[in-house]
């Protein structure tokens, strides 16, 4: 009798900063799959704010209390990703209707690149459906408070930031 094999997603982003939309996704994809790999692209073509490590040292402190999510950085095809990985599924968040277009045709080139591994859309919760990294760093550049938008470390990671600048 053979074993059932590990059922494995990855939630793929480049997570600059986390947001609490990112945080509702990857706790309850960690309740339907058994492990979520939260994979935080580097991006050689982007500036993020924070640099890979760092942002892969915050979502590792978020989710230090859940043993089946686990966080690091890759670059190149996510589908070569999952695969390594030996995930079955690729999760994608959705805010809203302008996401699914960009979404589907993410989906479905990956299907062509990796045809055993499917896409999972799920939506966040309701009050994080127009929380995007690229607001919260809009808004918090202009002064304005993101609490409630990204988990507490995170603030007080933007913080240092602007501090330090």
């Amino acid at each position: 009798m053979s074993t059932p094999r590990e059922r494995v997603a990855v939630y793929p982003g480049s997570f600059d900063p986390l947001t609490n939309g990112h945080v509702d996704i990857i706790l309850r994809g960690a309740r339907l799959f058994d492990r979520i790999v939260v994979a935080i692209l580097r991006h050689a073509e982007k500036t993020p704010l924070f640099s890979a490590a760092e942002r892969v040292a915050m979502a590792t402190e978020v989710f230090q209390d859940h043993p089946n999510v686990e966080v690091e950085s890759f670059d190149g095809l996510l589908v070569d990703y999952a695969e390594r990985r030996r995930a079955l599924a690729i999760v994608r968040g959705l805010r809203a209707v302008s996401d699914f277009e960009y979404e589907l045709q993410m989906a479905l080139m990956n299907r062509r690149l990796g045809p055993a591994i499917e896409t999972v859309f799920m939506m966040p919760a309701e009050q994080y459906t127009y929380v995007s990294s690229r607001l919260v760093k809009e808004v918090f550049a202009l002064g304005a408070p993101v609490t409630g938008l990204v988990p507490d470390l995170v603030e007080a990671r933007l913080r240092q930031k602007r501090a330090r600048s």
